[in-house]
């Protein structure tokens, strides 16, 4: 139940939380757990800015009450400097709440901040920022990163995103992205804040957690390409309470799926073949091209993948899948096989069907290489930043390659492993066709993949490392991605898959296998992976890194720990 108090001051009473709303003309509303512990001081009166201004709250009206069966609805409405009108809303359920905003106006979105934001209403409290305030004794946030460091405290900052690339400030490329929600320690277990977007509504590339030494708010980055006009509903804010983080991770997400705000793929028979433990020739080009002090896309060569299946076949290791790497391909835009590497591609997907096995192609997601630049996202000084999923004219020419790529009238592979998706375009000042940006970018580039792979061959399998339900369904498999090998690898490895089976649970994982420091470390994740998900084999005669062999014990652990998967599956079938 959902109580209401109104004497003094108004209050909000639910079975896993209170909200207090002070009568001393303070812009915020005191969070407490369900025994009167205070979580937070939230700054009410958020911002909404845009390209033609800062958002500053001018002016306040009175919150407004109304009782709905289960739920309880608090409105407020205020002016604004650069909006015609702000309404600020907290619906409250029993065991949750969440937060939203409505502006009324004209501009194109740059940044939302929600509990921080510019005001001037008050000459009790004077103008400028405010920011709210938090008694969390740490967060916790869900994506992976260089470092592994999952855990911040409440006056760090810490951010969500799509993007990233091994450089400082932006080494979380590794999920892109996972949920969007972080996670806090309370003295009475944790409470999470997520982001709740109606369908089509998913237009940023971030989210950030901004904190300091008195305060903190979060903010959605929209870099300008989300235009109102009218009124516009911003996503809401959710605030989930659970006995520890990934409790959180995982209420926020089923919240997702009970609000239809992310599609809930339901369980179903996937094709026996898809949970296959896969070798990834990668590692084994690493191998190559650093025998020779060379470049490792240069060695995606036929005749070097033919000799990678005889040392596997020599060692009775047969994966059911083999992945097709960096750089098969011609051009990484076009997706044409490159003949000089490949003579014979459409030979070699023969060669493993009749041995009972399948083929994925390696894409390069974004890459405009050999793509014409009026298909593609363009920036202001007009270089080519990233193919374009919103133009017809690049969707056609997408379209047709897949069916390329699948077909029995061409290279007649069995899906897809999609890496670089952290390449989405990001940052002010960019031309497109369409009118979509952000998560929904992703949407719309991963759809025309797995759509048009669907069409022509309905057991296709499409991999990604974009484990956030709102892609579910966009995706079969969830690849864990790259291994850190500056941290713990396997604890690093077991966070990545519990995320994933939150987010995807229906989708099957790929544990990955490379790059690894030496062959010990290389065991002892391999040792763990059926407990993962499907075993994944980047390495065929030797780790690359250190150039050690593989040796009669290093086979027979593969093997083992194949068959130990394959009795796994086999018993929960």
């Amino acid at each position: 139940m959902v109580s209401v108090k109104k004497d003094a001051t108004l209050e909000v009473h639910a079975e896993a939380y209170r909200l207090v709303f002070p009568d001393d003309e303070r812009a915020f509303v005191y969070l407490e757990d369900a025994k009167g512990a205070r979580l937070a001081d939230l700054f009410v009166f958020s911002s909404v800015h845009t390209l033609s201004g800062q958002d500053d709250t001018t002016e306040i009206g009175q919150w407004d009450v109304t009782e709905d069966n289960d739920e309880v609805i608090l409105t407020l409405t205020v002016k604004s400097s650069v909006w015609t009108e702000k309404t600020f809303r907290f619906r409250c359920a029993p065991t949750r709440f969440s937060y939203d905003m409505r502006v009324e106006g004209q501009g194109k979105l740059t940044d939302v901040n929600y509990f921080g934001g510019y005001a001037s209403e008050s000459l009790r409290w004077g103008s400028g920022f405010f920011w709210s305030g938090t008694k969390a004794k740490r967060g916790f946030n869900p994506e992976p990163n260089v470092d592994e460091v999952l855990y911040f405290q409440p006056e760090a900052t810490s951010v969500i995103d799509l993007t990233g690339v091994p450089l400082p400030g932006r080494g979380d490329w590794f999920f892109t992205p996972p949920p969007f929600c972080f996670a806090f320690e309370a003295h009475n277990g944790w409470f999470g804040m997520g982001v709740e977007a109606k369908p089509g509504a998913n237009h940023y590339t971030e989210y950030r957690y901004q904190g300091q030494q008195f305060g903190f708010y979060l903010n959605l980055s929209y870099e300008g390409y989300t235009a109102v006009d009218g009124v516009y509903e911003l996503p809401a804010i959710g605030f989930e309470f659970a006995p520890d983080e990934y409790q959180a991770i995982d209420a926020h997400v089923k919240t997702l799926g009970e609000k239809q705000l992310a599609p809930i793929a339901m369980p179903e028979t996937v094709p026996a073949w898809w949970k296959q433990p896969i070798f990834c020739g990668w590692g084994a080009q690493c191998y190559e091209a650093a025998r020779v002090n060379g470049h490792a896309p240069d060695f995606a060569l036929q005749k070097l993948y033919d000799s990678f299946m005889e040392a596997l076949d020599k060692e009775n290791i047969r994966p059911g899948i083999v992945v097709l790497d960096d750089k098969w391909q011609a051009e990484y835009g076009t997706n044409a096989v490159d003949e000089k590497k490949w003579p014979n591609v459409r030979g070699f997907a023969d060669f493993l069907h009749d041995r009972g096995q399948k083929m994925l192609l390696w894409l390069k997601a974004w890459d405009p290489e050999g793509v014409p630049a009026d298909e593609c996202i363009i920036n202001h000084a007009g270089r080519k930043i990233a193919v374009d999923p919103t133009n017809p004219k690049y969707e056609a020419r997408f379209r047709a390659a897949i069916r390329q790529m699948l077909s029995s009238d061409g290279y007649d592979a069995d899906g897809f492993k999609i890496d670089f998706t952290a390449r989405i375009p990001s940052g002010p000042g960019f031309s497109h066709y369409g009118d979509v940006w952000g998560l929904e970018l992703m949407k719309a580039y991963l759809h025309i993949i797995y759509d048009e792979a669907k069409k022509v061959k309905p057991d296709a399998l499409v991999m990604a490392h974009t484990p956030h339900p709102y892609l579910a369904t966009e995706i079969d498999m969830i690849r864990l991605n790259d291994v850190n090998t500056g941290s713990d690898i396997n604890p690093a490895m077991i966070h990545r898959a519990r995320i994933a089976r939150i987010a995807c649970p229906n989708a099957v994982i790929d544990t990955d296998n490379w790059p690894m420091p030496n062959k010990e470390a290389w065991r002892a994740y391999v040792e763990i992976q059926a407990d993962l998900g499907v075993p994944s084999l980047y390495l065929a005669t030797h780790v690359d890194a250190t150039q050690e062999p593989l040796e009669a014990a290093d086979y027979q652990l593969i093997r083992d720990v194949w068959q130990r998967y394959e009795r796994k599956q086999a018993h929960k079938e």
